[in-house]
């Protein structure tokens, strides 16, 4: 028999939610599912209450001040906005114990938004999955492999990462000053892409083309598929070539649809032609005639 004692499983904490809006449902669920015990939980709309029920039957909806008592971990999933304030206002009613573990899941913010709870001894840390939730028990297979943005006190980043592991995640470190780029860089991606979507999807339904996501689908998987893996280099079409007549189309017949659209597309195809020069692709003789034309269409 061997006398070797096996390692001893990490703690179970006891865990409070305060916001189970589509962020805290799910983390939370995500939590128990790794053999924590949500205790509590602080819920407004009735939207939030409904997830809390879906997402963590079973577990108490109490006021705010009665989720910090309970809890050695502190699930904060408010809005960005009102997470400085909501810090500060915890600290000033006495609420925060010292050694409690005090986690946001905000892309924006790092530990520093939480300095006023870290000076009265709360352990701090940012945890911001980067993946669309929609607060449903479907988000818990999405954690799966998904990457989280963390940001902790370097002494503990250890449990940081071990809390997103237990998850299902994986932990993508994100200095404290470099929060505010790394959530810009995000949104600018996901959201913006959203939108870029949407819009090319009414232009197709404006031309006349039944089921647009159907033709759209699978060159907008190839071209990001491509985006990931090559970059600028991944870069096609008539702005690379230097096509200007067939930009100035584009503008026109866009323009003709929708004004918003056509602003958008100029300011992409301005910037893609940047990109496209600093890497080479685009001949700047080619460039000259095609800068001509979309400056020319922001001027009118």
């Amino acid at each position: 028999m061997s006398t070797e004692s096996s390692p001893e499983p990490p703690p179970r904490l006891n865990v409070g939610v305060v916001g189970t809006g589509r962020a805290g449902s799910v983390l939370g669920a995500a939590l128990k599912r790794a053999g924590h015990e949500v205790v509590a939980a602080y819920g407004v709309s009735d939207t939030s209450r409904l997830r809390a029920e879906a997402l963590l039957p079973g577990v108490p909806l109490v006021p705010v001040e009665d989720v910090l008592a309970k809890a050695d971990l502190v699930l904060v999933t408010i809005p960005d906005d009102s997470l400085e304030a909501f810090i500060s206002g915890i600290v000033t009613q006495g609420l925060v114990t010292p050694g409690q573990l005090l986690v946001h899941a905000s892309g924006r913010f790092g530990i520093g938004v939480l300095a006023e709870a870290t000076a009265v001894g709360a352990l701090p840390l940012a945890l911001h999955p980067a993946m669309t939730l929609t607060g449903t028990s479907l988000d818990l297979d999405r954690l799966s492999g998904a990457p989280f943005g963390v940001t902790a006190p370097e002494a503990l980043r250890p449990i940081a990462e071990a809390l997103v592991v237990e998850m299902g995640g994986e932990p993508v470190w994100v200095p404290e000053q470099s929060r505010a780029l790394y959530h810009a860089a995000l949104a600018n991606g996901a959201n913006h892409l959203v939108t870029l979507v949407s819009q090319s999807v009414d232009l197709l339904a404006s031309a006349g083309v039944e089921e647009p996501g159907r033709l759209l689908s699978p060159l907008l998987y190839a071209a990001l598929d491509n985006a990931l893996r090559q970059g600028d280099q991944a870069l096609t079409g008539p702005v690379v070539r230097g096509d200007a007549s067939s930009v100035a189309a584009h503008i026109e017949v866009i323009g003709e649809i929708s004004p918003e659209a056509r602003n958008a597309y100029i300011a992409m195809a301005r910037l893609t032609a940047d990109r496209a020069l600093d890497a080479a692709l685009l001949n700047p003789v080619n460039a000259a005639q095609l800068l001509e034309v979309l400056a020319d269409a922001q001027d009118h």
